[in-house]
């Protein structure tokens, strides 16, 4: 080979290596525009001669004509890429492996070959919107993002799209399912379906989607009865799993994640097999969907709940979509499709077909179609605020100052030779508000703020559904007013107007609390009554808890309610009793006390030491009045003076007591021969003894209140619903140090009444003392195990009839003789009356006779008050 020929061939070679070439063509697009900046758009509405089925053929075109219109909108607009214009490729592109296509065509353009040296000036796309679905969506978004081609989607939401390492260049402005599943799981829990089925289609967006609302139920406490998934295009056992599943469940709330053909396909089977009278709660892929209008069971689907994206209003959209003609878009096949579908002709004369031929010069002004309809528009405003992103950050990218860049050293973008990446810069930092007011940006993940609408599937006629607007969710707001809800409009499932439940178990009302079945879901439990002392005031309480120590439950125990506080008051009857008794043992006494005085000059008087007398009557006296102590609320000073009081003028009683019994011996030995005993125990050592005898019992009561007084003390462990209000003993030394005084004196003073009783005495009382001291030991000895036993204010009532029985019998024994000789027998009140005597001797052993009688009863009936309190 001559050298020539070899160089050509090394030239040929090297020319060979240093271009790009395309490996294959995409269709061509359905409407493209020359512009300064291209913007791409992937789209699906063929007609019957697709074989693949989309969302909506109205609403996937109507969405490439508001891409259409906001590019034009956009271009006419001086304030937005000035001395700049935008172009647009859209594709009509049905099925994954052509949506792939016309998404690598719009990064790469249609020149067969370009010059590897300035590859990056292909005829490409700034940015790709669409596509409607998430699954073509998170097909080709994954391959651009490794370009970093920027990819904004008006309908895709599958939460999967939000993982910026997977995804890095994709946005989009309709919130992410991740938040729906979540506004969803909430809207449950609203209405307290705590009992749930849950069915979504096979594919990511569904898998996904359904997920997320599962997750974010159990955080909410609802709980999915079942899960089943299937695919319109799958096989018929899958289907028939679904139908069995929501069958033979118990709940009557189904959340149903997929898209409408999903939903047609599985209400129609229901509606066969008449399984009705279920609430269904949708996802915003068919929620929304004027397809379903012509299912054969459209009717289960009425006072479905769901959330979709909020309308909006576009305007100049609708004189845009009934300006279309077909010599706009040429190339447009569908165009051509859709206008002699509209008109019912033909634009090709030499085409074999009975229509009748027309111009392309119609008018669609008065024509309703189903793409020229804008009433109510939701997803197409996503496209309009996509394009007018792009916008934004083109338009941020060539007004950018140099020197004042987002680059490095402040540099910006060359608008000749743009980056990708500078757009997905720019992109990712946009914040703008549209013409609606609507503010548009993106967080770091790509995703718009979250704001739904809820709506209801309601029946307007026989085979017409309307969706109405019932509610608001909007996560920008604070957590508590992020859902508002109008419960008055709600058509409820199967056109009811009351609130369907769906739930495991019943809810637990206040007052018992859950108890969860085993082997079951949380939401499957019984209902189990508060333990004592605990309540729950809330419906569903998990569990209850204990009332603070000074309440209890009510009998509901779903309220603590302040203890009974109980304590011997003077309003109630036993406490009037015993006020009464008291006052009435003041007075006789008092009265006795008068008719001595009266008689004082008489030998009865005088026969029995009258001194001792008087101050014996006055020391039964403060012993009735030391009792009323007892009664009313404990306070510190009265469980101080209750029972010192009580001990100091019972010791002062017995002491008089003892000094006469005294008196009665010492008179007897005075009378034997050669005996002077009187002089020793005379009036004055009677006072002394007496005044000793006491001040013994005062120094221990005053030790008593100075070591460990007693106190007023709540007392809560022998009722549990009730507080006693009591007083403690402080010191239980001190208290039967007082009480152990008093019986040592009272044995002293029966010894020496017994040993006195049969002394020759014409006023002999030592009789009357013995039987006085045996009736306080009955009491007392009594007294001991009924005040040990005796709960609350029984003790108080058991000390206070202590008290009266013990004064009552010291008075009646020992002044009512006298008294009865005194103003009944006044013959016999001389020194030498042996009739007296002898008249005043049978009162005696008649008397003596009685208080054997009353000393028997009151013991026993003493004993009967103690077996009574034991046993309470």
């Amino acid at each position: 080979m001559s050298l020539p020929r070899l160089l050509l061939l090394v030239l040929l070679i090297r020319r060979g290596a240093l271009v790009c070439r395309l490996q294959g063509k995409a269709q061509p697009p359905e409407f493209t525009k020359a512009g300064d900046f291209v913007t791409g758009g992937i789209f699906t509405f063929r007609f019957w001669f697709c074989s693949c089925y989309v969302h909506s053929r109205s609403i996937q075109f109507q969405f490439a004509q508001t891409m259409i219109f906001a590019i034009e909108e956009i271009n006419q607009n001086p304030a937005i890429l000035p001395n700049h214009t935008m172009g647009y490729k859209i594709y009509n592109s049905c099925g994954m492996s052509n949506i792939i296509r016309s998404a690598l065509d719009l990064v790469n353009g249609q020149e067969e070959i370009i010059d590897e040296r300035n590859c990056t000036n292909a005829d490409n796309a700034q940015a790709v919107i669409g596509h409607s679905a998430s699954a073509p969506t998170v097909g080709f978004a994954r391959i651009l993002g490794r370009f970093q081609i920027p990819v904004l989607s008006h309908f895709a939401t599958c939460a999967c799209l939000s993982n910026r390492e997977v995804f890095p260049s994709f946005f989009r402005t309709i919130p992410s399912d991740l938040y729906q599943s979540r506004a969803l799981a909430k809207l449950v829990k609203h209405f307290r379906w705590t009992w749930v089925g849950a069915i979504s289609n096979k594919n990511e967006y569904g898998i996904n989607g359904i997920a997320a609302f599962m997750k974010a139920a159990q955080e909410e406490g609802v709980c999915i009865e079942y899960y089943r998934a299937f695919e319109q295009t799958g096989p018929l056992h899958e289907l028939a799993k679904v139908v069995e599943s929501v069958k033979y469940s118990t709940s009557k709330v189904i959340v149903a994640f997929m898209s409408h053909r999903e939903v047609d396909v599985l209400v129609t089977e229901l509606f066969k097999q008449n399984i009705t009278g279920l609430q269904w709660v949708g996802s915003d892929a068919w929620i929304t969907e004027d397809a379903l209008t012509s299912s054969e069971g459209n009717s289960l689907l009425v006072g479905s709940l769901g959330f979709t994206v909020s309308k909006a209003q576009i305007p100049g959209l609708e004189e845009h979509m009934r300006r279309l003609r077909p010599s706009q878009f040429p190339d447009s096949q569908f165009v051509r499709d859709l206008w002699e579908d509209t008109f019912d002709c033909v634009l090709n004369d030499t085409a074999n077909t009975q229509r009748k031929p027309c111009d392309g010069f119609g008018s669609v002004q008065t024509v309703e179609s189903y793409f020229t309809t804008v009433s109510e528009l939701r997803f197409t405003n996503n496209v309009y605020k996509s394009v007018y992103a792009v916008s934004h950050a083109l338009h941020n990218l060539v007004t950018c100052e140099e020197g004042r860049g987002p680059f490095s050293n402040g540099s910006c973008a060359d608008a000749g030779h743009i980056q990708p990446w500078q757009v997905l810069h720019y992109l990712q930092n946009i914040n703008f508000t549209t013409n609606q007011g609507e503010r548009v940006t993106f967080d770091q993940n790509g995703d718009s703020p979250a704001r739904y609408e809820l709506v209801n599937i309601q029946l307007v006629t026989s085979r017409t559904l309307h969706v109405a607007t019932v509610g608001i969710f909007d996560s920008n707001l604070p957590r508590e007013r992020q859902f508002t809800l109008n419960d008055m409009k709600i058509v409820w499932g199967g056109g009811s107007h009351t609130v369907p439940v769906s739930v495991c178990s019943e809810s637990c009302p206040p007052g018992k609390h859950k108890a969860l079945q085993k082997r079951k879901h949380i939401c499957c439990y019984d209902c189990v009554p508060c333990a004592e002392g605990e309540i729950s005031n809330i419906t569903d309480s998990m569990d209850c808890f204990k009332c603070p120590i000074d309440y209890w439950p009510n009998a509901r125990r779903d309220v603590c309610i302040l203890k009974e506080i109980e304590f011997l008051s003077y309003a109630e009857l036993m406490g009037i009793v015993l006020t009464c008794i008291c006052l009435i043992g003041a007075m006789v006494t008092t009265a006795i006390a008068s008719v001595f005085f009266h008689f004082r000059e008489t030998p009865i008087v005088r026969a029995n030491n009258s001194e001792l007398s008087f101050l014996l009557l006055f020391s039964l006296t403060l012993c009735f009045l030391c009792s009323l102590t007892f009664i009313g609320r404990p306070t510190q000073w009265s469980c101080m003076l209750r029972h010192t009081a009580f001990g100091i003028t019972f010791v002062l009683c017995i002491s008089c007591v003892l000094g006469k019994t005294l008196v009665v011996l010492m008179a007897f030995r005075a009378t034997l021969p050669a005996s002077n005993v009187m002089k020793w125990f005379g009036p004055a050592q009677q006072r002394l003894s007496v005044l000793c005898l006491t001040f013994i019992q005062v120094v221990i009561c005053i030790l008593w209140l100075t070591i460990n007084p007693p106190f007023p003390y709540k007392n809560m462990n022998y009722y549990k619903e009730k507080i006693i209000l009591e007083c403690a003993l402080g010191s239980p030394v001190g208290f039967w140090a007082v009480l152990g005084y008093i019986g040592f004196l009272a044995m002293l003073c029966f010894v020496l009444a017994f040993l006195a009783r049969k002394l020759p005495d014409n006023f002999n009382e030592a009789k009357f003392i013995t039987f006085s001291m045996l009736i306080f030991w009955a009491v007392w000895i009594a007294f001991i195990p009924a005040y040990v036993s005796s709960p609350g204010k029984f003790t108080v009532a058991v000390e206070i009839f202590a008290i009266i029985s013990s004064s009552y019998g010291l008075l009646i024994c020992i002044f009512i003789p006298k008294c009865y000789v005194i103003l009944l027998r006044p013959e016999q009140n001389t020194k030498t009356a042996e009739v007296g005597l002898r008249s005043f001797s049978s009162f005696f052993n008649v008397f003596r006779d009685v208080n054997y009688w009353w000393t028997n009863i009151l013991t026993r009936y003493l004993l009967v008050i103690v077996e009574m309190l034991v046993i309470v």
